[in-house]
């Protein structure tokens, strides 16, 4: 893949996404161009390298795109502050500049499976790239037949998007939220997703899937869903 030049985008916003009783902090990060102009075109999945201008440590690093291809103002990040780099991205204000180098990489061909079954899976801030799939599906909803998303978090104060996931129903959406740990609060499913994809056991006869999440979760998902009579070549990763 030859490499792209670097570039400069701006923080427009800093939301923190996880409970603010939560230890973990999650923020999205809302990224436009620093012209005012529109983002680069890229396909749901794909993420970007991001660095801070002028300093080779800490590192930059890769964070997937969770917004849709449609959306052309900005590019929307959840980044969790668990690094240098992603410490140092989870404090920027609006306005500060970041280097920016992409889109890039194999991304969800999400449209090469219209009239199929779609099933989007994933865990903590791997559920980025899947907004990107889910909100590109709601805008060509005619194209898939059921469409539901799987999300997993540690415990229900990890949980991101909560109003989005909530409001899926009336896209015809369906939404499975699974926590690991549960609180006295929580009345949902206790566990991991796959074992919320064994219960359910969705067709897969004609349907496809897109992981993103720790290769643990992945793996596992992918063993599952085969058990389920998912294709392989159905089963989609956007790296």
């Amino acid at each position: 893949m030859p490499k792209s030049s670097p570039y400069r985008m701006k923080v427009k916003e800093n939301e923190r996404m996880t409970d603010p009783s939560c230890d973990d902090v999650v923020v999205r990060l809302r990224l436009v161009p620093v012209d005012g102009g529109r983002v680069r075109p890229f396909k749901p999945g794909q993420y970007v390298r991001l660095g801070l201008p002028g300093v080779s440590q800490p590192a930059p690093g890769y964070f997937a795109i969770a917004t849709e291809p449609e959306e052309t103002a900005g590019y929307d990040f959840f980044i969790k502050s668990a690094g240098p780099l992603s410490m140092r991205l989870c404090e920027l204000e609006p306005g500060a500049e970041l280097e920016v180098e992409g889109p890039m990489g194999k991304a969800f061909d999400i449209d090469a499976f219209k009239g199929f079954d779609a099933y989007l899976i994933g865990v903590g801030t791997g559920i980025a790239p899947l907004r990107s799939v889910w909100r590109h599906i709601i805008r060509n909803r005619q194209d898939f037949g059921r469409v539901a998303i799987y999300a997993g978090f540690l415990t229900p104060l990890h949980r991101l998007l909560t109003d989005e996931l909530q409001s899926m129903a009336k896209h015809d959406i369906e939404v499975s939220v699974t926590v690991e740990v549960g609180q006295d609060n929580w009345d949902g499913p206790i566990g991991y997703v796959q074992h919320a994809l064994a219960a359910d056991r969705p067709d897969g006869s004609r349907a496809v899937a897109c992981l993103a999440g720790m290769s643990a979760m992945v793996d596992a998902c992918r063993e599952t869903l085969q058990n389920l009579g998912f294709d392989e070549r159905h089963i989609l990763l956007n790296y």
